[in-house]
């Protein structure tokens, strides 16, 4: 078993996955001691967490020029994000199992925001990415704003070094550096028309972002103070529940869906690209190839990957928490056993249920509140702080980005109308079936 899902085409060295292991975890360990780094911009605050750091670092590292990070290098850090993002969904499930009770009495109202989620993305910023002429980026970009878990998704499906994966990357980078400061203008602008019920509006704000959902509902709870608790109650709740369904309706609905709505919009585009002038074709061919070249698939032994990173994972989450606990070591010990459990039942139905599934919902299951072993499960795996496990998964995205560079280029500047179209559409829809749902049920 290796650490990708699809056929590799070369394995890496062992003295290439332990350099490329070492790097991570100077880096990951690095900036996790430096923290979190909030700026106030006057009508908001970006914080950029340690994990945007750590993408950063990477990313520098993997561009410098004075001791240069070799392709294979490169595509070796590829490898560890594929298993990394696997890791990051397995301790996703643990917060959900001890939520499902919540999940259970929430309202229709809070389960039907989520098509306004899907529908904003889907359907509003899919059509300006194709319009910008994004490329397949456009899928992973468009398909959700569910953060973290959107990694592991479009990884398993499409793999770590595709198009759909560095869009998916684009809109990261996007959402953590202007997410909160562009919702929180846009929910104060919203919330003081005064034509919403406020509660439809805690519900919109729930995106699936900690920090985009806090940030909106500060706006809210400005406009309406007299609601404050029922606000942030309602806003904690949607966004549980849209970081929840976001995992299965990423998987079963939204990536399929935006997949095929992406090549419904561009058959016609594809037939003229045949036609193309001669040079522009030629060109075109060269840079795939190039791409092709750097994008080829490394492996990794599945024991080598998951050694690694739970021994960078450790180091991160005992920072996170600012102490040495056996805890943290028993919490990762169960995220492997659950992995190993999800990987090998995966393979038993022939891959048509996928790992991520399988972790997700065996994860919530044991951990649920039902489980003989529940809150123990819950509480020794919540000693692993999920932020630190995005660190390392960011560190080893920037140590791969340096050989996709020209396809980050070419979408460049196309992602800020991308999101901040996703963003709105997503929020606003969310609040109007949101408004419609609260009418009918009360």
């Amino acid at each position: 078993m290796t650490a990708s899902a699809h056929t590799p085409s070369s394995t890496a060295r062992p003295s290439q996955f332990l350099t490329i292991g070492l790097l991570a975890l100077a880096i990951a360990v690095l900036v996790q001691l430096i923290g979190k780094l909030e700026l106030n911009v006057g009508i908001g605050a970006i914080v950029i967490f340690p994990m945007v750091w750590g993408l950063l670092v990477g990313l520098v590292i993997s561009l410098q020029r004075i001791k240069p990070l070799s392709i294979d290098l490169q595509r070796t850090a590829t490898a560890f994000v594929a298993v990394s993002v696997m890791l990051l969904v397995a301790r996703l499930a643990f917060n959900i199992g001890p939520s499902l009770p919540v999940l259970l009495e929430a309202g229709p109202a809070l389960l039907l925001q989520e098509i306004g989620h899907l529908l904003g993305t889907v359907a509003l910023a899919l059509p300006l990415a194709v319009l910008l002429r994004m490329g397949r980026a456009t899928i992973g970009a468009t398909f959700s704003l569910d953060r973290e878990p959107a990694f592991a998704m479009v990884s398993e499906k499409y793999g770590p070094d595709s198009d759909q994966y560095r869009g998916v990357l684009a809109m990261y980078v996007f959402g953590t550096l202007f997410g909160a400061v562009y919702i929180t203008l846009l929910t104060s602008l919203v919330s003081n028309w005064k034509i919403f019920d406020p509660l439809a509006l805690a519900m919109g704000a729930g995106v699936g972002s900690g920090s985009m959902m806090a940030a909106s509902a500060a706006s809210i709870v400005s406009a309406y103070p007299a609601q404050e608790d029922a606000i942030l109650g309602m806003a904690a709740v949607s966004n549980l529940i849209t970081t929840v369904l976001g995992v299965y309706v990423g998987i079963y609905v939204a990536l399929p869906l935006a997949d095929r709505f992406y090549r419904f919009l561009t058959r016609r585009s594809t037939t003229e690209a045949d036609a193309e002038a001669p040079g522009d074709a030629e060109e075109n061919r060269r840079f795939r190839e190039r791409v092709a070249a750097s994008s080829a698939e490394m492996s990794i032994p599945l024991w080598a990957s998951l050694s690694i990173l739970t021994l960078l994972g450790i180091a991160t989450a005992a920072i996170a928490a600012e102490e040495r606990s056996w805890a943290i070591v028993a919490g990762y010990l169960i995220l492997v056993a659950l992995l190993l459990v999800s990987i090998g039942l995966s393979r038993l139905t022939g891959r048509r249920i996928s790992p991520i599934v399988w972790a997700t919902t065996l994860g919530a299951l044991i951990s649920s509140p039902w489980s003989p072993i529940g809150p123990w499960t819950a509480e020794t795996v919540g000693a692993v702080d999920f932020l630190s496990i995005a660190t390392i998964t960011l560190t080893c995205a920037g140590l791969s980005l340096g050989k996709d560079v020209p396809l980050l280029r070419s979408i460049g500047w196309k992602i800020v109308p991308v999101g901040l179209v996703a963003i709105t559409a997503s929020f606003l829809l969310s609040v109007v079936i949101a408004e419609f749902a609260l009418g009918f049920w009360g």
